[in-house]
């Protein structure tokens, strides 16, 4: 397969950044993407060039971190996949492919395709945990949770962080995240002591952290690697009104 790339180069948060036109030669199908660009890189490094920066790790679909555009789409536009999950069989030779960041406020790029999103982490940390201790995992399994709560928990802790939901929000909305991780632990009873906390924490960070609003469009649902339910939206704001009545007849 024959492609030409055109590749979105930025030198650090400050740069403007413009995009770089790379053809590229002799691609084999059963590539995945990133494999795709490793190829690229290893041309370009040849050639005495800066190789283009992309961010990875499992490679297995796992762990979120390739987070790139991929033709307007994030991570390629192929369901419940994403990036390094993507393989090249899906394009044909001759194609032009457009490959960008995450394009949010929030999500700052630190170079060429890699964004900082520690604004999720902070997030998670002003309440997407428990610490309440629970006791030993035979004690834990011992509480009975509903069969169909347990399944929607596992459902929502599938989320992987990714910010593919905020990359294809046209408000840059990090909802879907920050219901998914609220949803989860809501739902079991581990999660329940601080249930009232941890919606208005998280959401108050989430907003601190510039995010915009959900106006329901459903383009995170949609791009999510994970077919994460916008119906975990509808429960967030459950949640949300939920803890503040609790906290104002407090």
């Amino acid at each position: 397969m024959n492609l030409k790339l055109k590749v979105w180069r930025q030198e650090n948060a400050d740069d403007p950044g413009h995009f770089g036109i790379y053809m590229v030669q002799d691609i084999a199908p059963d590539m995945s993407f990133l494999e795709m660009l490793d190829f690229v890189n290893e041309n370009i490094i040849a050639d005495d060039g800066d190789p283009i920066a992309f961010d990875s790790d499992c490679r297995e679909g796992i762990c979120g971190a390739c987070s790139m555009v991929i033709n307007g789409v994030p991570h390629g536009g192929q369901q419940g996949t994403t990036a390094c999950q993507l393989h090249m069989r899906h394009f044909c030779s001759g194609d032009t492919v457009t490959i960008e960041p995450w394009r949010a406020t929030a999500f700052p790029v630190h170079r060429d395709l890699i964004v900082n999103r520690t604004s999720f982490d902070r997030i998670q940390q002003a309440g997407g945990f428990i610490s309440v201790r629970t006791g030993s995992v035979p004690d834990a399994n011992a509480t009975p949770v509903p069969k169909e709560d347990a399944d929607l928990a596992m459902d929502a802790a599938q989320c992987i962080g990714c910010g593919a939901c905020v990359a294809a929000c046209k408000n840059a909305s990090a909802m879907l995240f920050v219901a998914a991780k609220v949803s989860h632990l809501s739902l079991v009873p581990q999660g329940q002591p601080e249930r009232e906390r941890r919606a208005i924490a998280m959401v108050k960070q989430m907003d601190k952290e510039g995010f915009g609003n959900c106006t329901v469009t459903g383009a995170c649902e949609a791009v999510c690697p994970k077919e994460i339910s916008i119906d975990f939206i509808g429960r967030l704001n459950r949640e949300y009104g939920r803890a503040i009545l609790k906290k104002g007849n407090a």
